[in-house]
């Protein structure tokens, strides 16, 4: 039994912790990613493509709700139950799709399904509940065998892993979504969303792939001249805990093999979503579906002394975000857009191209105009934020438009202002210079019925309370409190 074509099927892939400007098609001078290259060149390359709230959960809910992080609640790192009006997976699956997921969702609670049929899990390379670590099997603890190589889950240690390539997460992703592809019901459409972990710490790609950016000359990190050089210990875990929390040199080697790494791990990843490509054009399937890859957040890779993600900077907040709409739709090739879109545009965009509805309550936006080629009125800025983490010093709000970015740290109360078509990694604050009145009026219309109280409708208020959820969509029964985190060992 055959099945009407006209309504595509989904590839949804998301990768965890890849910035931005880490794409061949972005211009980096050294990375190869031919594969995504490929996806936008043949699509959209959404050129000011961001995470709301940069770090994994919030992310990933923004994600798969199509809500803002403060529509959906939480603007920051914490685990709380998530319990959208509806959801991506669970709207296609409604429709008729048969929806999978394969590896990381960091969704909560864990194993509920959020629409999908069949989540085969693993949204780490430790602990338990992980259908990669059952798979893989190894020497005891079996929960740990995948982190034999000793480098931490949120660090800047970078070496080869001890695993080959074929015993990979990113290997076992993809193995598993040939599988689904192969045993799928053939009379529906498919969503299938694939979930990397990589290139998330632990910073270990096969050795094939470290040992080629380990051998070439690499960019190093970038620093502004609005940051004030931390010139503490060159050697061991910085810890240094200032307005932009989690800062500090690394030792040059050490950071040239976290690169090599981080740059590795990416490499990896493209070459495996080639494979998983060439099996959707050899099985027929490629030239009916919709293929939309994004990542949740960015990583600052030592960029002004900093690490991890959480930030308003480009590094941290801009991520790929690419979209190939099958032809036969109509949608034109090597279109490049540089309106600032979202994470919470990926829902709209899928179910419009799917032809089902758009609930009440998406705060997204189709992106179907824009990958259109068509010049339409669109939002004159994207807002981000974040809760602080490292003591709680370095929450932020942000505002991003075609060529500006705005930045205000609710503690500190210090404003940013970059002129991204210039100076795209953020080395020249023109905040001393500009005038920042029109954008502190635009935030304070955005922040104007936020619950913690940052502006009275005539400036914006530093120190205020900036948790990790908005005090009033807490779910109930769930406390909200201020874990510790130091050093790189944070969860």
């Amino acid at each position: 039994m055959s099945r009407d074509e006209s309504r595509p099927n989904v590839l949804l892939v998301v990768t965890d912790q890849q910035r931005g400007d880490c794409l061949g098609i972005d211009g980096h001078p050294v990375l190869q990613t031919p594969q995504m290259d490929w996806i936008g060149a043949s699509g959209t390359f959404f050129r000011r493509g961001y995470s709301e709230c940069p770090s994994c959960i919030p992310a990933r809910r923004t994600l798969m709700s199509g809500r803002s992080p403060d529509a959906d609640g939480m603007v920051g790192v914490f685990s709380a139950p998530f319990d959208p009006p509806a959801t991506l997976a669970g709207e296609l699956q409604s429709a008729g799709y048969e929806t999978r997921l394969v590896g990381k969702a960091h969704l909560h609670p864990t194993r509920q399904r959020f629409g999908f049929d069949v989540m085969e899990l693993a949204n780490s390379t430790r602990g338990e509940d992980n259908e990669y670590l059952d798979w893989l099997g190894g020497e005891a603890p079996s929960d740990r065998w995948a982190m034999a190589h000793g480098a931490t889950p949120n660090g800047w240690i970078g070496r080869p892993n001890h695993l080959p390539e074929e015993q990979t997460h990113t290997f076992w992703c993809v193995s598993r979504s040939i599988e689904f592809l192969e045993k799928r019901d053939p009379t529906c459409p498919f969503f299938l969303n694939v979930g990397f972990i990589d290139p998330h710490p632990p910073m270990t790609p096969p050795a094939w792939y470290f040992d080629r950016y380990a051998a070439r000359d690499l960019p190093g990190p970038v620093m502004g001249d609005w940051v004030e050089p931390f010139e503490g210990p060159s050697r061991g875990i910085p810890i240094e805990l200032g307005p932009y929390g989690q800062r500090g040199p690394i030792d040059p080697g050490a950071m040239h093999n976290n690169r090599a790494a981080y740059y590795g791990m990416i490499n990896h990843i493209d070459d495996q979503v080639g494979r998983l490509i060439q099996y959707m054009r050899d099985a027929g399937l490629l030239e009916n579906t919709l293929i939309v890859f994004v990542s949740d957040h960015g990583e600052m890779l030592g960029d002004h002394q900093m690490y991890s993600k959480t930030r308003a900077f480009e590094a941290s907040a801009r991520i790929p975000f690419l979209a190939r709409a099958p032809q036969h739709l109509g949608f034109p090739r090597e279109v490049v857009c540089n309106q600032p879109v979202g994470l919470q545009d990926v829902m709209p965009t899928i179910l419009d191209i799917a032809g089902v509805a758009i609930p009440e309550g998406v705060t997204g936006t189709s992106l179907v105009p824009l990958m259109r080629g068509e010049a339409v009125p669109w939002r004159p800025y994207l807002h981000g934020e974040h809760s602080g983490c490292y003591r709680y010093v370095d929450g932020n709000q942000w505002l991003v438009d075609e060529r500006y970015k705005y930045v205000w740290m609710t503690q500190t109360g210090r404003e940013h202002l970059f002129d991204l078509a210039v100076d795209p990694n953020e080395e020249h604050d023109l905040s001393g210079t500009e005038d920042l009145g029109p954008w502190r009026a635009r935030m304070m219309e955005v922040l104007r019925d936020r619950p913690e109280g940052f502006t009275d409708g005539e400036r914006l208020i530093s120190g205020r309370p900036h948790e990790h959820m908005i005090p009033t969509k807490v779910p109930p029964g769930v406390t909200v409190t201020r874990p510790p985190m130091t050093g790189f060992a944070r969860a």
